[in-house]
């Protein structure tokens, strides 16, 4: 047995490789890629640790190369979630009493392996599956799926130690005890590091996961099913089940034994799962915990005192990476009339430089988006905004599904700041951009990016003005949870930016953090007394000692 006050190894965040040209790690990622994009995966349901078949399938194919099929999915039904479920609460008296330090170098050696023999595994995955490019897939599925499994282990051990005072004579303590249930994780298919830390950060907690990933993303997903097992975590622990998004969700929230909802996708499916998990109450044997992060229409506004370079680096970067897939995507954009001109410059020329295609081809910046119907929802902002007056494609336009699913990244330039694609959340290569009239102060611009949008996730200021700064940063302290000043409003690290907002952008329960991991804890308090009461009196009962007057006039 263990009796050591045991300290985890510090956790540093994982280098990201360059995969520069001639480097080792290019090489063997492009030999990777090779092999996988010639195969067909089978990928099952994974259920107490066996493969479940269900005879149900679905191909999964190549954004990027919509011909060329990657996997057979097996698509679940509630059968198959019930099963889950049993595999959950059979599993979960074991693994919750496992001591913690146990359930740390499950995914300590977890992110280990993804650092070494996994990394062009889950790399060359999340570029085929989601048509990621090289650059996009490392920060993500390696990096940033490594860091959560590290510094997860470190903020648990974080709130351990976090316990009461005990005055003498007692000893107060605190059990942070999993919840009593399983927790029902949905994933989405923009990053493969979310789908891997929303079922295991619950599970490090000691909870039962039920886990459905975005059918998009299945590809990455078998995958870190895979890793996670062969790190050695036990059966039942997650259990990973594909299919619809109501297949799998309606049997999950009505069971009796649901306990949490790990969510990040879209605002309107979680306002409906929000809404189904209210009408279920009564069914439950504790009232679950929700915690989902959702959507953004992410902003950048500049200041005239910006340097315009920057603030045109940062609209290329920030819209198009990942073309623009990401939850923190800027998509609108604020501009000063006197500062457009330098920005729309040496932004058009950077765009210019720009290459699209496949992700086998290392020199692309933009890839495909994911599927056919954002493909359809995408185009059809592009198609209504060349027909609209007072709004002009600045840079793009165009798009092509004959082999993949590509869009030009495309900016336009509306003379209304409250035109659609300034408020809708697009999730594709489109940035929106107004240019503010000279005779709109920089006070009024700030509140105008207040108030055009319901979301609250990201968002930059660019000024070198630093009194300017200041005014940005008080007056849209509710409309970004993650505020980046000139920088763009991407690429949160975990341990350094905790991602997650408020309004219509989720619960900001941040990720990357210890914050998200205490929500997937039930505390208990403890008062163990060392010398107990032996009587129920305490000393103000005792009665008040007559005075020597007193006694006197008594015995008068």
């Amino acid at each position: 047995m263990t009796n050591a006050v045991l300290h985890p190894p510090a956790p540093i965040n994982e280098p990201v490789r360059s995969y520069a040209p001639g480097t080792p790690e290019r090489r063997s990622l492009q030999k990777r890629l090779s092999e996988m994009r010639e195969e067909t995966v089978n990928i099952p349901a994974v259920i107490g640790g066996e493969r479940v078949e269900t005879g149900r399938t679905a191909e999964v194919v190549a954004p990027h190369e919509h011909s060329r099929v990657l996997a057979i999915e097996h698509k679940c039904a509630e059968a198959e979630v019930n099963r889950a479920i049993d595999a959950a609460v059979e599993a979960r008296h074991d693994w919750m009493r496992m001591p913690w330090n146990d359930r740390a170098a499950i995914f300590l050696r977890a992110a280990d392996l993804l650092a070494g023999p996994w990394r062009d595994t889950i790399n060359a995955a999340t570029m085929l599956g989601q048509s990621k490019n090289a650059y996009q897939a490392e920060i993500d599925s390696a990096a940033e799926l490594v860091d959560f499994f590290k510094y997860n282990v470190h903020f648990m051990r974080q709130i351990y130690e976090e316990q009461p005072f005990s005055p003498p004579g007692q000893w107060n303590q605190v059990e942070y005890r999993p919840l009593e249930g399983f927790v029902f994780a949905v994933t989405p298919f923009n990053f493969t590091s979310i789908a891997g830390n929303l079922p295991t950060a619950p599970a490090l907690m000691g909870n039962m996961v039920v886990w459905k990933p975005a059918t998009t993303a299945l590809l990455s997903a078998h995958y870190i099913m895979a890793l996670l097992e062969a790190a050695g975590l036990p059966p039942g622990v997650i259990n990973m089940v594909p299919g619809s998004g109501a297949a799998v969700g309606d049997p999950a929230i009505a069971s009796e034994h649901f306990t949490g909802l790990h969510f990040t996708g879209s605002t309107g499916t979680f306002n409906h799962l929000w809404r189904e998990i209210g009408n279920n109450l009564e069914r439950y044997r504790t009232y679950p915990r929700i915690v989902g992060e959702t959507g953004g229409k992410d902003f950048i506004v500049a200041h005239e005192s910006a340097d315009p370079e920057a603030v045109a680096t940062a609209i290329v970067r920030g819209a198009f990476e990942y073309q623009g897939q990401k939850c923190s995507a800027a998509s609108r954009i604020y501009i000063p009339e006197a500062l457009w001109g330098e920005v729309e410059a040496s932004m058009m020329s950077q765009l210019d430089e720009l290459k699209m295609g496949p992700v086998e081809d290392f020199t692309n910046f933009v890839n495909a988006v994911i599927d056919r119907k954002s493909f359809n929802n995408i185009t059809s902002y592009i198609d209504r905004a060349k027909e609209t007056e007072g709004v002009r494609i600045a840079h793009g336009g165009g798009y092509d599904d004959s082999e993949g699913f590509f869009i030009e990244p495309t900016v336009l330039v509306t003379d209304e700041p409250d035109y659609e694609t300034m408020c809708d959340e697009l999730f594709g290569p489109v940035a929106s951009l107004y240019v503010a009239p000279k005779s709109t102060s920089f006070s009024d611009l700030l509140k105008l990016v207040d108030q055009t949008s319901p979301y609250a996730l990201t968002g930059a200021v660019f000024a070198r003005d630093r009194s300017a700064v200041i005014e940005a940063r008080d007056t849209l302290s509710e409309a970004a949870g993650n505020f980046y000043i000139n920088d763009k409003p991407t690429g949160a690290v975990v341990g350094q930016q905790p991602f997650g907002g408020a309004r219509g952008s989720g619960t900001n329960d941040k990720a990357g953090s210890h914050v998200n991991l205490l929500r997937w804890t039930s505390l208990r308090a403890i008062k163990e007394t060392f010398v107990p009461a032996t009587h129920f009196a305490y000393p103000f009962h005792a009665p008040d000692v007559a005075t020597n007057g007193q006694q006197e006039k008594q015995e008068s």
